[in-house]
């Protein structure tokens, strides 16, 4: 990181806050200077699916004291791990704030991978002897791999295709990021796994196992990663869904957000951080439009049909509530038409020499088991979020990895809408990166050339080299 125009010369550090705002680290001290750059880095964990609220705070050193009460405040910098990433060359500039009536500078914060994150690990497995589950066969075995995280839960990172009517599969080879596997190490050494049923260990004296599962080839190499590919644009596309009445789900409380809202804001929040321009197309389906009533199942939210962007989340909310208060809502709905929309977006792009990798949200409360299958083959991938207590097949559904989520149950039972938001986001989001690494690598797409650094930049860097 690196300051700007300062209000006082003299020595400053930057100490970073995480997600409560804890002081957890601090940069060296740089004398006699009002534009600083800070060599000593700090690593993060970064998860695109979460948002990883930063603070950097600019203090003018005046005494050895640790209390920071006892030397002058300079200014401070909110923002996501998110924003920095997302940036052009994962490097963000923005002012240094915190001081009324003051232009306290600005800071530059600069994030770089590192070289273990871009390893990913390629095996194989197979089983042998299975328990029978299928009354007029045998079984439809499939493997479903879980990452620890640090609360004690499990988040899924990887699901293997179904084998059919087979008590001895042999899954296809796949990939999957160092980074998500507790240890490596332990794979060789135990190449093979008893299957252990808990049900029938319990209810059976003799029993052994439920089969066996076999590692039958492993290796570890290096490939291009999320952070190389966002670089390129990644665009976002909103959308609502069916009527209903003013009491329900698209009433607007004055006192806190809708179901709609809440799952248009537990995505968005996240994905416009890696937007360059933070201008979205928000698009409604399934409503009556003025003036003269007629069913439309692809609308500008904003009412704009030549230029349906919005301002961030905050401009796809605006337009949301004030779409509520022009159109009549109607059913049934059909949301094929805004896909061929993101379709349509994908063909200028090419036309135009740029790739662009859109993430389509859909929010709706019935979920009709329709969608067009051809987007398969579009650098895209689809959300579809289900509110409301419908009996839905279906909560969320990633037309690439076909993992269903329910959303009422991220609903956090003590009311907390910011936790609620969280959990629904963190496990909707967490397959996005891989679904762009696989479509990039199935297409032989490389990233974009890394921009140059600023001059100043290089000059930090040559200090840091010299120790």
């Amino acid at each position: 990181s690196s300051c700007a125009e300062l209000i006082k010369r003299s020595a400053s550090f930057a100490p970073l806050s995480g997600n409560v705002f804890l002081f957890s680290w601090e940069t060296e001290v740089i004398d006699n200077t009002l534009n600083p750059d800070f060599v000593r880095k700090y690593i993060l964990d970064y998860f695109f699916e979460e948002k990883q609220n930063l603070r950097f705070d600019v203090y003018d050193i005046d005494s050895k004291s640790p209390d920071l009460a006892k030397h002058d405040f300079l200014g401070q910098v909110f923002c996501t791990l998110g924003e920095i990433v997302g940036s052009p060359a994962s490097r963000l500039e923005k002012p240094l704030g915190g001081i009324p009536g003051k232009k306290c500078g600005t800071v530059i914060l600069s994030a770089e991978e590192l070289g273990n994150c871009r390893d990913y690990a390629t095996m194989q497995f197979c089983a042998n002897k299975l328990d029978k589950k299928d009354f007029f066969g045998k079984s439809d075995p499939f493997m479903v791999f879980y990452r620890s995280n640090e609360d004690g839960t499990f988040t899924i990172c990887h699901k293997t295709e179904v084998v059919k009517n087979t008590l001895n599969p042999v899954w296809e080879p796949f990939s999957i990021p160092v980074r998500f596997t507790l240890s490596l190490s332990f794979v060789p050494i135990l190449p093979s796994y008893q299957v252990v049923n808990a049900k029938k260990k319990i209810k059976k004296k003799r029993y052994i196992n439920s089969g066996t599962v076999s590692l039958l080839s492993f290796s570890v190499e290096s490939e291009h990663t999320f952070l190389d590919y966002i670089r390129v644009t990644l665009t976002s596309l909103f959308l609502k869904g069916n009527p209903s009445q003013s009491t329900s789900l698209h009433y607007m409380n004055p006192y806190q957000m809708n179901a709609y809202a809440m799952a248009l804001k537990a995505v968005g929040e996240i994905i416009q951080d890696y937007d360059s321009d933070k201008m979205f197309p928000a698009l409604g389906f399934g409503a009556k439009l003025p003036p003269d009533w007629r069913v439309s199942h692809e609308f500008p939210l904003n009412g704009n049909v030549d230029n349906p962007y919005c301002n961030g989340m905050e401009g796809i909310l605006e337009a949301y509530h004030q779409s509520l208060k022009t159109v009549q809502l109607y059913g049934p709905t059909n949301f094929a038409p805004v896909v061929n929309h993101v379709a349509r977006q994908r063909f200028y792009a090419i036309s135009n020499l740029y790739l662009s990798y859109f993430i389509l949200s859909i929010i709706i409360y019935v979920f009709s088991g329709e969608l067009c299958m051809s987007a398969a083959k579009l650098p895209m991938s689809i959300i579809i979020v289900g509110v409301g207590q419908a009996e839905f097949d279906v909560m969320c559904f990633f037309l690439m990895s076909q993992q269903f989520v329910p959303f009422r149950d991220y609903m956090d039972r003590t009311g907390n809408h910011v936790l609620s938001m969280a959990r629904l986001a963190k496990d909707v989001l967490a397959e996005i990166p891989d679904q762009l690494i696989s479509y990039m690598k199935s297409r032989a797409i490389k990233p974009n050339p890394v921009p140059p650094l600023p001059a100043h930049t290089h000059k930090a860097l040559r200090r840091a080299e010299q120790g």
